[in-house]
């Protein structure tokens, strides 16, 4: 969506700041960007062929929404990235109570024969 903000893009130029993405999964994306009304494709018939994205006024009206999720993350991620620490913290601490402590120190629970 922010790669198409400032206009109409051609998909080489997509391409380009989401090296990360692959050609086949940017193209699915924009094809479905398209079926919703986001987006709308340009295909030239030129040699070699030129393609162009544009977003829509529907899709525009989502620039405003990724606005606020980008300046919610950026006010809020020390505290987000702070909060899953404690949790990874916790969750790596082993469970207490009588069947951990026995699985944690089987040599110490060994089953007593009966004499």
């Amino acid at each position: 969506m922010l790669c198409l903000e400032g206009g109409r893009r051609r998909f080489t130029e997509l391409r380009a700041p989401l090296r990360a993405i692959t050609a086949k999964v940017l193209t699915q994306t924009l094809r479905a960007m398209e079926r919703d009304g986001l987006v709308t494709r340009t295909a030239y018939d030129e040699n070699p062929p030129r393609v162009e994205y544009e977003l829509t006024p529907l899709g525009r009206t989502l620039l405003t929404l990724v606005d606020a999720a980008r300046a919610w993350s950026r006010d809020h991620l020390a505290a987000l990235l702070a909060a899953r620490a404690a949790y990874e913290a916790i969750q790596a601490v082993p469970p207490a109570g009588p069947a951990a402590r026995r699985a944690a120190h089987p040599e110490r629970h060994r089953a007593r024969s009966i004499q």
